[in-house]
């Protein structure tokens, strides 16, 4: 069996590994987490089947419906086309650390007081990409919100809710909620 070399872009200093597992160390959530992975496994699979964190959802498997988002350094991934090797020296942050000291975060809260979510199974990725939105830019208007979930699928219909608890949340933030 052949030992595969993958670099993600200006990453060449990461070595070569596989096809046995290795550990892997990543910091998810403020914490760094370590077990071994084969070098093919996605962040969406060492997430959920390695470490238990099972917010994160897998819906298409192939970066299409946004269920598996997390965040990267701060900003929306899809977990289900990143190998998990290469979230290395990366912070993620998953539907688990987003609230903090037990309080939800924003979008949490207004994704609960608008009824934002039905099956649930869309609500992890897209209180995920919400939040990002209302961190980023709190003045956000409707059509930011519609262009931040564009690429979430929600069979459930909850559109009208998630645009309503998003923009709420963002008018907290701002310190002018109704």
């Amino acid at each position: 069996m052949s030992v595969a070399t993958h670099h993600p872009p200006g990453r060449e200093d990461l070595g070569t590994f596989g096809p046995e597992p290795q550990p892997l160390s990543l910091l998810i959530n403020g914490e760094v987490r370590t077990a071994l992975a084969d070098p093919a496994t996605t962040l969406v699979e060492f997430l959920r089947d390695t470490l238990g964190l099972t917010g994160t959802k897998i819906g298409c498997d192939r970066g299409a419906c946004s269920a598996c988002t997390v965040w990267l350094d701060g900003e929306v991934a899809a977990s289900c086309m990143t190998l998990a090797f290469d979230a290395r020296d990366r912070s993620i942050t998953t539907i688990e650390g987003l609230s903090r000291d037990g309080e939800l975060h924003p979008v949490q809260r207004a994704f609960i007081e608008h009824d934002a979510l039905q099956c649930g199974f869309c609500t992890p990725g897209m209180v995920m990409s919400c939040a990002q939105l209302v961190n980023t830019n709190p003045d956000c208007t409707l059509d930011d919100v519609k262009t931040a979930i564009s690429g979430h699928l929600c069979r459930c219909g909850t559109y009208p809710n998630i645009f309503k608890a998003t923009l709420a949340a963002a008018a907290t933030r701002k310190g002018k909620a109704k």
